[in-house]
C-alpha cells in the first residue's frame, strides 16, 4: 500500500510540474465562484467485515457543494482551492443484522493544479491535487466492529481526519459577461483509514472514496489598476 501511495504521489507531481512549465500570461487571472452536485460513495475496506454477504458494499449517494478560488499565472495551467461540504459512506449486508448504511459529513480543502485546453468559448480542463479534509459528523444507528465471528456492535469512526487524492475533468464554458459554466467528473480517494489500520487492528485499509458530477460557475475577479499621479 505504502508503494503505492508514492507511485501516485510521484505521478501528480510530474502533473503539477508540467502545468508549471506552461508560458506565464503578463497579466495573471483571478476566478471565485461555486461547484455542487451529486456523489456515489464507499469505504474500500480490506479484508472485508466478518459476516457479511460476498456482495459486501453498495454505494451511498449524497451530495457535495463549495467555493472555489482559481489562480491563473500561465497560459494553460492555473491553481485552485476550494472548501467543500462532502457526503460519504458506505452501506453492506451483515447476516447478523441485514442491511447496514452509514453516512459522514466531511469539510474538505482541495489544492488542485489545473490545466486547460480549446477555443476561447469552450475549454477541456484537467483537475488533480492533494486534499485534506475533517469529518465534521458521523450518521449511524448501528456499526460494526468485528473481533470474532458473528459479533457486532456499534462503534465510531476512529480518525476523523482526513487525506489523499482528488482528480477531475469535464468541460467549461466561457461567457463574455456571465463568467465560466463548467460541468466536471471527478473521483476523490482517501489514504486516512476511517478505523485503524495499524498491524494490530482488523482492517488493512479503510479508505472511503467516491465518484460525484458536479456543476460550478465561476466569474473573473478583476483587479484595478494603478492610478499614476503626476507631480
Amino acid at each position: 500500500m505504502k508503494v503505492r501511495r508514492h507511485i501516485v504521489f510521484l505521478a501528480v507531481l510530474l502533473f503539477c510540474m508540467g502545468g508549471i512549465a506552461q508560458p506565464r500570461l503578463r497579466t495573471p487571472k483571478h476566478w471565485i465562484g461555486v461547484h455542487g452536485g451529486v456523489s456515489a460513495s464507499s469505504v474500500n475496506f480490506s479484508p472485508r467485515v466478518e459476516g457479511t454477504s460476498n456482495i459486501v458494499k453498495a454505494c451511498v449517494l449524497g451530495g457535495n457543494g463549495g467555493f472555489v478560488f482559481r489562480y491563473a499565472g500561465h497560459k494553460y495551467c492555473a491553481l485552485q482551492m476550494e472548501l467543500n461540504y462532502v457526503h460519504r459512506g458506505w452501506a453492506e449486508h451483515i447476516d447478523t443484522i441485514g442491511n447496514y448504511s452509514r453516512s459522514l459529513h466531511y469539510i474538505e480543502i482541495p489544492m488542485l493544479m489545473h490545466l486547460n485546453f480549446g477555443s476561447t468559448k469552450c475549454r477541456w480542463f484537467l483537475n488533480a491535487g492533494p486534499q485534506i479534509g475533517y469529518c465534521v459528523k458521523d450518521d449511524g444507528n448501528s456499526g460494526t466492529l468485528i473481533n470474532g465471528a458473528n459479533q457486532t456492535e456499534y462503534t465510531p469512526i476512529k480518525n476523523r481526519f482526513d487525506w489523499g487524492i482528488l482528480a477531475g475533468t469535464g468541460v467549461y464554458f466561457i461567457t463574455p459577461k456571465a463568467g465560466i459554466y463548467q460541468l466536471e467528473v471527478r473521483f476523490d480517494y482517501s489514504f486516512g483509514g476511517v478505523f485503524g489500520t495499524n498491524l494490530t487492528d482488523h482492517f488493512n485499509t479503510a479508505s472511503p472514496m467516491d465518484l460525484s458530477i458536479n456543476l460550478g460557475w465561476m466569474m473573473p475577479v478583476h483587479q484595478k489598476s494603478k492610478l499614476k499621479i503626476k507631480n
